[in-house]
């Protein structure tokens, strides 16, 4: 998937920019607070119709105005040119058009335009709580399969019904019905993540292996409460707790991925280079079992790219993603002697944008 313009009117600092990118290498230089990531999540927005971090719709918007614009003009890997627009005023909310029909559901867009970003805030990921790294999943997987995408959406509707009616009630025949569905759909969260963290688990090591020249070994798994029984016989023995609690205590909501180097937790014995190396190994993976799943080579975006890393793992990265199993790619970084040197070194050809204050130049 290539995008081969973009539109932006009042997205974040961005008043209004239109630029042509190139097929390869996309690299946009600046100070910090230029707009240099707004450009990539614009990017991440019409593929996911949503920011890559934790923003609303509303913060989006520039200060002062009352709506934002970004528009994508697309060419598949199969040749067919594709048109995104997708609009959000403060009074209209959000519109998100394909070739100028309008979406009914967001959710019928998310896969459609694969992406996938590397960014400092993924630290997140190793340092928060299990909820950021089920939203990783939860982001990822959607973008494969439409059906885990709904059974996630279900499975969080049931989950906050039951934990009202939690709150008022101990009826035990309406939570019976409650337990079921969320079985039903728990199922099949649990089976897709399990799948997917499999598949992803000997990539990341092998991705690992490369930008780390083989120093450290990394290991990635799936905890889940449903490996050792079904979601129904859980709820049922845990129903106690979840009366006295008011909430529901067990389920795929609390599911975790678990990360290690050499044998021990990442978050407490990994270096920060170490952790950044394996964040983007995790990626990469993503990236591969994306472009294998939709059959279109997903949109790469690098943010802040030397955040954390030394120059030798990220001339490996660059290395890697500049061969022909990658795509398109959009890199930022505040040293453009430093990204012009590395690429240089790795040999790569690029497109070199200049970012200030919101304002975008080739």
């Amino acid at each position: 998937m290539l995008l081969k313009k973009l539109l932006l009117i009042n997205f974040k600092n961005i008043i209004q920019s239109e630029i042509s990118l190139s097929d390869g290498i996309n690299c946009f230089v600046g100070d910090n607070g230029a707009g240099k990531t707004n450009i990539l999540d614009a990017i991440y927005y019409l593929s996911m119709s949503k920011s890559a971090f934790t923003m609303t719709d509303g913060q989006s918007v520039s200060h002062g105005e009352d709506f934002f614009v970004a528009e994508g003009s697309y060419l598949s890997d199969e040749g067919r040119a594709e048109l995104l627009n997708c609009s959000f005023s403060r009074r209209g909310g959000k519109v998100l058009k394909r070739n100028g029909k309008e979406y009914e559901r967001l959710a019928d867009h998310v896969g459609n335009f694969p992406v996938v970003i590397v960014s400092p805030r993924d630290s997140d990921l190793i340092t928060d709580a299990a909820d950021e790294r089920r939203r990783y999943l939860n982001s990822f997987i959607s973008q494969i399969d439409k059906v885990y995408l709904k059974s996630i959406m279900r499975y969080n509707t049931v989950l906050a019904e039951r934990n009202t009616f939690l709150k008022r009630s101990s009826d035990e025949q309406m939570l019976q019905i409650y337990d079921m569905q969320l079985d039903e759909h728990g199922r099949r969260v649990y089976e897709m993540r399990r799948k997917i963290v499999e598949q992803m688990s000997p990539l990341v090591v092998e991705y690992y292996r490369e930008l780390s020249e083989d120093r450290e070994q990394v290991e990635i798994t799936y905890r889940s409460e449903l490996e050792q029984m079904s979601l129904m016989d859980i709820l049922q023995r845990n129903r106690e707790r979840d009366l006295v609690n008011q909430f529901t205590t067990s389920g795929v909501h609390r599911d975790d991925l678990i990360f290690k180097i050499g044998g021990y937790p990442l978050r407490k014995y990994g270096s920060q280079g170490q952790q950044k190396s394996f964040l983007i190994a995790l990626k990469l993976a993503q990236y591969r079992l994306l472009a294998e799943s939709t059959g279109e080579k997903p949109i790469l975006l690098l943010d802040d790219l030397f955040d954390k890393l030394d120059m030798r793992r990220v001339e490996h990265l660059l290395e890697l993603v500049s061969g022909e199993s990658f795509g398109q790619i959009c890199i930022t970084d505040c040293n453009k002697v430093r990204l012009e040197t590395t690429l240089s070194r790795a040999a790569a050809d690029y497109a070199l944008f200049t970012v200030e204050g919101g304002d975008i130049k080739r």
